[in-house]
């Protein structure tokens, strides 16, 4: 299976299966003698671990990395770091029902069509279980863009049809949701226990925001920063969607 690296100066390898012994990431293109420790990756894993609440996956992981290699005396070495974390609560019968069965929207047929095989243990590498190796890789690409004074952050601005009328980015360590407003995030909430009940999902809008950035990053044409972004983000699964800047909204302005 090809397609599981991006970029090519820094360059991250993800692993692992939903249901397989463990999930990871290979860096290879860290730069030596960057301050790092599993405990500051950690950090960045406990704000996605599932299982903390009715907005998340109910799936009991405690998400513990570890640094295999790439680091000496808490710095990296400049050879390739790789960081595991194992899978503690897979509890693979509970998809037994689903081996014959494809879900739409999902991978699995297309999965089935191309590879031959399909693994029906929580949708294998299709799963959103994925998302804790880009995590933990995300955390090191953190800590070396710090370096350069650039800082990049998430946040919750509509979820269910509400959205957030207020960017006061000190709220989002207030709530679960990572909103920047806290009375939106209340109906956020109530509306997830609504739909929740009803034995349905939500979609919602992440917007972010990256400080710091020189000019001159990216390459002309189609390895524009703007192309990079985008693949990336369209990358994880459940994403339909891009904008940059005024996104679609420019195609209501003029000039």
């Amino acid at each position: 299976m090809a397609g599981n690296t991006f970029g090519k100066v820094f360059r991250v390898t993800t692993w692992g299966e939903s249901h397989g012994s463990a999930v990871g990431a290979v860096i290879d293109g860290c730069p030596p003698g960057l301050a790092l420790t599993a405990a500051e990756i950690q950090q960045e894993l406990e704000r996605r671990r599932p299982g903390k609440g009715g907005a998340t996956s109910p799936r009991q992981e405690p998400d513990q990395v570890e640094i295999l290699s790439g680091t000496f005396e808490a710095r990296t070495t400049g050879t390739p770091l790789t960081l595991v974390i194992f899978n503690r609560d897979a509890h693979s019968k509970s998809y037994d029902h689903l081996r014959e069965i494809f879900r739409p929207g999902h991978g699995d047929y297309s999965y089935l069509q191309k590879y031959g095989i399909r693994d029906h243990r929580g949708g294998g590498r299709a799963s959103a279980r994925e998302t804790a190796a880009r995590v933990a890789a995300g955390a090191v690409a953190k800590q070396l863009l710090a370096c350069q004074g650039i800082s990049v952050q998430a946040y919750t601005v509509a979820l269910g049809g509400i959205e957030a009328a207020q960017r006061d980015l000190a709220a989002c360590s207030e709530n679960r949701l990572c909103c920047p407003d806290r009375e939106a995030a209340v109906r956020m909430e109530a509306r997830i226990e609504e739909v929740k009940k009803a034995g349905d999902t939500l979609g919602g809008v992440v917007e972010i925001a990256a400080r710091g950035c020189p000019a001159g990053l990216g390459e002309p044409v189609f390895e524009k920063l703007d192309a990079a972004l985008a693949q990336a983000l369209m990358s994880i699964g459940a994403v339909k969607g891009v904008e940059i800047g005024a996104g679609f909204a420019a195609a209501r302005l003029t000039g």
